[in-house]
């Protein structure tokens, strides 16, 4: 999908993807499947909005965003994998990590938050621990967002001269600016070792910020095999007020804005 998209029909596509999300909402439910969808990428590169797109229709008790911060003092200590094993899903659930593991091969090989041994060690162990969520019965799906750096630069300037949009900004994304080489070297490295056979990466162009928000929910339904639920019919009963006394009590109001 390439071009700009006409808003009206982005917003019909987009209804109609969102509807088949409920669909498989429902599929992993009554099936009691265990989803994990990983969101990677440069900063600004547009996870996300697609994150948001995907949740905003679904059951926030089945379908869940993690976006861990960085780690306290304590889970610096544990096993690396540790913090993320706790936000894995149970029968019935789709998490969303919005980044996930794979910050030992990006932001912390690249700002020295981690050793070599340690970024050496997370290469050769991340394929083993993802065989084994597969093996439980995990799906695992990954997607890489793809930016070029002159629209990272248009998104980055639009993010700090929007007050709306300025506390998207943070000085991270300066240094990620600056080290954009070196994140370009660091993301081919995890790629090589972890774009496998059982656990691919899925590369997502998001230049286009709408068109790959359809390309990448559109891509994710088909990865699982869902069917459509049937549902019994609900009638609706009638309320019963009969001997019902409303008690007058003091309440509060406020007056309203007018428009």
């Amino acid at each position: 999908m390439a071009g700009k998209i006409d808003k009206k029909a982005y917003e019909k596509r987009l209804e109609e993807l969102q509807t088949e999300l409920v669909k498989l909402q429902q599929w992993v439910v009554a099936k009691g499947l265990k989803v994990v969808v990983i969101f990677e990428g440069r900063d600004a590169a547009g996870k996300g909005g697609v994150i948001k797109r995907i949740a905003e229709k679904l059951n926030p008790r089945v379908c869940r965003i993690a976006a861990l911060p960085a780690p306290n003092e304590r889970e610096k200590t544990q096993w690396y994998f540790q913090r993320y094993v706790a936000h894995l899903p149970a029968a019935g659930e789709i998490v969303l990590f919005d980044r996930s593991w794979y910050n030992r091969a990006g932001v912390e090989k690249v700002m020295g938050f981690c050793s070599d041994e340690q970024h050496q060690d997370f290469l050769r162990a991340c394929p083993e621990f993802e065989k084994m969520l597969i093996r439980s019965g995990t799906i695992l799906i990954k997607y890489w967002f793809s930016v070029s750096d002159e629209e990272q630069e248009k998104r980055f300037l639009e993010r700090i001269n929007n007050p709306l949009k300025r506390w998207k900004f943070s000085p991270m994304d300066l240094e990620s600016r600056s080290r954009w080489v070196a994140y370009s070297q660091a993301k081919d490295e995890m790629f090589a070792y972890t774009d496998t056979k059982h656990s691919p990466w899925w590369v997502v162009n998001s230049d286009n910020k709408k068109a790959a928000r359809l390309n990448c929910i559109s891509h994710f339904l088909s990865q699982i095999d869902y069917q459509d639920i049937e549902h019994e019919e609900i009638i609706l009963p009638d309320i019963d007020k009969k001997d019902y006394v409303r008690v007058p009590i003091n309440e509060q109001s406020f007056v309203p804005e007018q428009y």
